[in-house]
């Protein structure tokens, strides 16, 4: 269900976005369609791993493929239900796949894709690094190299890039070229890494084809794309400050602590209806920190025996009917060293960013609870860092706030 309605909620959202930016300057300044045809020719204590990112001077990109180039009139009708919107398309965007290597999880390197937006404008632009949200293995041609019309870049997005933006758009590991390989959901340094190549693949290719960039980087994306947004702006500032400067990011309703949304899933008496994700986090920290432990170890039957079989199968939405007592605890009491560490492992919250950073959430979401926005501002403001912004969106849950994060978020990065 969250994959089937994030897209659709930040179609409109960044409609209404691009609208209201319209009223503030042009986009960069401060203060079911078919699918695209191509246009012209243009061990269990093993402790947790990190992928190495690859030199910073090292190229990155493998290859490029056209997949179209759009008139503004064509953006324009994708947004037809909000026509002023289509207005603001100012230059025709040319997009293409890209691809790229980047470190797996075991830190050897692996093809990748993504999409890259280029509007034909007169001037150098700057770049936008836009993380997509959760795609399910069967949601395949969702992800952005294949540009699909159900896809989250497919509209206003594309509507964005033609007001005066790059997009570099990744796939992440097991989607598109790497889609052969599991994709490491909710896992931070991997997110991060491919994302950051993604962008400096991004980077070449504009140098490749002379198409005018400048240095500004805005970093953007909700649900597990706000994690991964936070995740590259955090390993950015850490490795690429030369290369790839952050200009600015505006993560949205990313599940920052995920040690505390562990404590919070297990704790829960309430009905959660975001435990079948949860189980995908779980088999990805198990996977990638080698782990091992068998099923059983997580889940109580017959999910642990469903899950063997599908593990994308249904569960139920109470915690206690779902887990195991012996891994219940282990979380709560932090009692099985091996698994608490995977799960600090990939806390992004406690860090000090020096670009500025809004973090957007909505107060009464459901799926990924207020409080990792919260605490990430917390742990920020403590470290010093006195740049960092925290936007509520008030009653909004996971839905119904997508809409207004776009809103938001472009509003915040316009300033820049």
């Amino acid at each position: 269900m969250l994959n089937t309605l994030l897209p659709r909620f930040f179609a409109a959202g960044w409609a209404v976005a691009l609208l209201c930016l319209s009223t503030l300057g042009a986009a960069g300044c401060k203060s079911n369609s078919p699918e695209p045809a191509v246009v012209g020719s243009p061990p269990t204590t093993q402790p947790p791993t990190t992928p190495p990112p690859v030199s910073p001077s090292a190229p990155v990109l493998l290859g490029s493929t056209l997949i179209g180039e759009f008139t503004t009139a064509q953006l324009a009708a994708r947004v037809s239900d909000i026509p002023l919107v289509g207005t603001l398309a100012r230059y025709p965007v040319r997009v293409y796949r890209l691809t790229y290597t980047t470190p797996n999880t075991d830190g050897q390197p692996v093809t990748a894709s993504g999409a890259v937006l280029v509007p034909v404008a007169p001037a150098a632009v700057p770049v936008i690094s836009y993380q997509h949200g959760t795609l399910q293995p069967d949601e395949e041609t969702r992800a952005p190299s294949y540009y699909s019309s159900r896809s989250e870049i497919w509209s206003a997005v594309s509507v964005l890039a033609a007001t005066g933006y790059v997009v570099s758009a990744p796939d992440y590991i097991g989607y598109g070229a790497s889609k052969a390989l599991p994709h490491p959901y909710e896992h931070g340094a991997s997110l991060a890494s491919a994302s950051a190549d993604m962008l400096r693949a991004t980077r070449e290719f504009c140098a490749q084809q002379k198409i005018s960039v400048n240095q500004k980087n805005f970093l953007l994306g909700y649900s597990e794309g706000g994690y991964a947004t936070m995740a590259l702006h955090k390993l950015l500032e850490e490795k690429y400050t030369t290369t790839l400067p952050v200009t600015a990011s505006a993560p949205g309703a990313g599940a920052y602590h995920k040690s505390a949304f562990a404590r919070y899933i297990l704790n829960s008496t309430e009905p959660l209806n975001f435990l079948s994700t949860y189980v995908w986090v779980l088999r990805t920290y198990d996977r990638v920190y080698q782990l091992n432990r068998p099923l059983s170890y997580y889940y109580q039957e017959p999910y642990a025996t469903r899950l063997q079989a599908d593990p994308f199968s249904a569960v139920p939405q109470q915690a206690a009917e779902l887990f195991a007592p012996t891994f219940r605890q282990a979380v709560l009491t932090g009692s099985d060293p091996a698994l608490t560490a995977t799960l600090t492992a990939n806390d992004v919250y406690d860090w000090q960013p020096r670009a500025p950073l809004a973090l957007f959430h909505g107060t009464a979401d459901d799926y990924v609870p207020f409080f990792n926005s919260q605490d990430a501002y917390n742990a920020m403001r403590a470290r010093g860092a006195t740049n960092v912004e925290l936007r509520p969106i008030q009653g909004g849950t996971h839905f119904t706030a997508a809409p207004v994060y776009t809103l938001q978020a472009y509003a915040f990065i316009s300033q820049f």
